[in-house]
């Protein structure tokens, strides 16, 4: 049997999902998905509504959905729509309550891991703790909205 691999996004729930995007679009270097081809053809064509769609990073975008994605990546022209490493964020009426179950690992390095952790607290993070553990030495941050990640 014949095994077909699957595309695959990481799905982030958010207060703010442009701000979302902004934050971690600066934090890994990744780009901010340019939706405004799509949103405006459909605009145009009236197949939706004004009020689901706003301007966001200087640009048409639509109003509950934001993506980032690895600036090598390739994307769908039409929709700017990243066909690789992507993280997508939606709005979603509830905050942040427990734990998340799933998170983000960035690898800076032992020999970087200060200075990203210091780059992304001026952008926003926040640091929870510093791990040291037989396994390995990281930081324990939360992004704008309260989401752990790590930095190793």
């Amino acid at each position: 049997m014949t095994r077909m691999t699957l595309d695959w996004k990481v799905v982030i729930d958010a207060a703010d999902p442009h701000a979302q995007a902004g934050f971690w679009s600066a934090a890994l270097g990744y780009e901010i998905e340019d939706n405004s081809p799509l949103v405006e053809r459909l605009l145009g064509l009236g197949a939706v509504p004004e009020a689901i769609t706003t301007t966001a990073h200087g640009r048409r975008a639509w109003l509950d959905l934001a993506a980032v994605r690895h600036p090598d990546d390739p994307f769908e022209p039409e929709s700017g729509t990243g066909l690789g490493r992507r993280l997508l964020f939606q709005r979603v009426p509830e905050p942040k309550t427990v734990k998340n179950r799933l998170h983000l690992d960035l690898h800076a390095g032992p020999e970087r891991r200060d200075a990203e952790v210091a780059r992304l607290e001026k952008l926003g993070a926040k640091v929870l703790r510093e791990v040291a553990e037989q396994g390995g030495t990281w930081t324990l941050l939360s992004d704008p909205e309260g989401n752990e990640f790590c930095v190793q």
